[in-house]
Formats: structure tokens, C-alpha cells, sequence
């Protein structure tokens, strides 16, 4: 299945995207209980389409990950198609975006950084 033959309404989706972007998450109440929800922007070689992240997948999915979503659901918001895996559906992380400096992930610093910040002898020529 690909992004671009999705139809608004449509469930059971199974498809492979990449997660290109993802914004801040944020909470909501809903039914009196609070969720956490994120958007996201995935691609196939198809295109592209925003989705709905919502509790510990907001955690579980980073950007430039690769993703299969079994059983989701398209809905429409606000005139646009969204994907979500909703209530019933599964993300499954087939690959892992690779490591960026500077990202929130880690506490990894370059060998310039480290050296810049006097905890690494600079190398010397012989």
C-alpha cells in the first residue's frame, strides 16, 4: 500500500513510510483521561502525509526513522488526510534514524567538542 492511494475513511492500512518531521508533542484531556499526542510528517516513494502520533509512540517514533504501520486509519482534519495507527493499529520501527549530533537522544559530543572543551588532548603531528 502506498501514501498516495489512501483515501480518507480508509482502515486496515498497512504501509511503510519514513518519518520526515515531527513536532513538539502535547497533552489533551480527553474522556477524562489525559493523552499525549504529536504530529508528523511521513513519506513513501509515493509522497507524503501528515500523522497522528499518539502516547508511547510519541516517544517510540524519531524523525528519519523507518516505520510500518499495520492496521492503521486515515481520517481528514481540517480539509487533509491524516495516518494514525488510532487505537487498534501498530507501528513497528524497522529502522532506526541514525544518531545526530547535537540531538535530543544522547549525551554524544564530537572529539572537537570534547577537545574544545579542554577534556580531550589535542592530537599532535609528529
Amino acid at each position: 500500500m502506498k501514501l498516495v492511494d489512501l483515501k480518507s475513511g480508509e482502515g486496515k492500512v498497512d504501509v511503510i513510510v519514513k518519518v520526515k518531521s515531527k513536532d513538539e508533542p502535547r497533552s489533551m484531556i480527553k474522556f477524562g483521561k489525559e493523552l499525549v499526542l504529536c504530529n508528523a510528517v511521513v513519506e513513501d516513494d509515493s509522497g507524503e502525509m501528515k500523522m497522528t502520533l499518539w502516547n508511547d509512540d510519541v516517544t517510540k517514533v524519531k524523525k528519519g526513522d523507518k516505520i510500518h504501520i499495520t492496521n492503521g486509519y486515515v481520517n481528514e482534519f481540517q480539509g487533509e488526510k491524516q495516518l494514525t495507527a488510532g487505537r487498534f493499529g501498530k507501528i513497528e520501527i524497522l529502522e532506526e534514524a541514525p544518531k545526530e549530533e547535537g540531538s535530543e537522544e544522547g549525551d554524544e559530543v564530537s572529539e572537537e567538542e570534547s577537545r574544545e572543551a579542554g577534556e580531550m588532548p589535542e592530537e599532535k603531528e609528529m
